[in-house]
C-alpha cells in the first residue's frame, strides 16, 4: 500500500470533513487520528480529553461506563465536531461503540463520517497491557467488545483492520475520506 503524503484538498465548497476515528480501547484511535491529521491537515482532538473527571476515575477503577455516564461526553464530542470551522474540518478519536452513541454524535454533527478501527482481541489485549499508565485498564477490553456494534450499512464510514502500521492505516482512511467521506 502506498502512503498518501499530500494533504486532502478541500471540497469544492471549501469544507473539510468531520471524522470520528472509533473503536474499542487499545485499537489505536489516538495514534491513527494524529497520523490522519498529519496526512490531511485536518486538526484532531482526543475524545478522552472530553471525559468528565468522574468518568475517567470510574474507568481507572475498572468499572465500565453506563450510558448515563456517556451521554454528556458524547454530547461534547458532537459539539466539538459541530463547532469546527468548515474550512478546517475536525478529526476526533472517540470509541463510539454503539449505534446509539454514533447517532447521538450525529445529532450535533449530522455530516460526521466514521473510521472504525478493528482488530483481533489478543492483539488489542497485548497493546492494552503494554500501556500501564493509561486510565483505561486492559480488564475493560472485554466489556468494550461486548458493547461494540459495528457500523451499519446506512452509516457513512469504513472499517479498517489495525494489524498494519499506523501510517498505512491513516493512508487508507485518508483515501476513503477523499473518495467516499465527503
Amino acid at each position: 500500500m502506498s502512503v498518501i503524503t499530500n494533504e486532502i484538498p478541500p471540497t469544492p465548497t471549501g469544507n473539510q470533513p468531520l471524522v470520528v476515528v472509533m473503536g474499542v480501547s487499545a485499537v489505536g484511535k489516538s495514534s491513527v487520528a494524529a497520523e490522519l491529521s498529519r496526512v490531511t491537515g485536518i486538526p484532531w482532538k482526543d475524545g478522552d480529553d472530553l471525559h468528565p473527571k468522574q468518568n475517567v476515575a470510574k474507568m481507572a477503577a475498572g468499572t465500565p461506563l453506563t450510558d448515563h455516564d456517556r451521554w454528556p461526553w458524547l454530547d461534547k464530542v458532537g459539539a466539538t465536531l459541530a463547532h469546527a470551522r468548515p474550512e478546517e474540518g475536525a478529526i476526533i478519536a472517540c470509541s463510539a461503540l454503539r449505534r446509539t452513541y454514533r447517532d447521538r454524535i450525529r445529532t450535533s454533527a449530522p455530516e460526521a463520517v466514521f473510521v472504525h478501527l478493528t482488530g483481533d482481541r489478543d492483539l488489542l489485549a497485548r497493546r492494552a497491557e503494554s500501556r500501564p499508565h493509561h486510565f483505561m485498564p486492559s480488564s475493560l477490553l472485554d466489556s468494550q467488545f461486548a458493547t461494540l456494534e459495528p457500523l451499519e450499512v446506512d452509516e457513512n464510514g469504513v472499517a479498517i483492520d489495525v494489524s498494519n502500521p499506523v501510517v498505512d492505516i491513516a493512508a487508507r482512511a485518508a483515501d476513503w475520506i477523499d473518495h467516499h467521506g465527503r
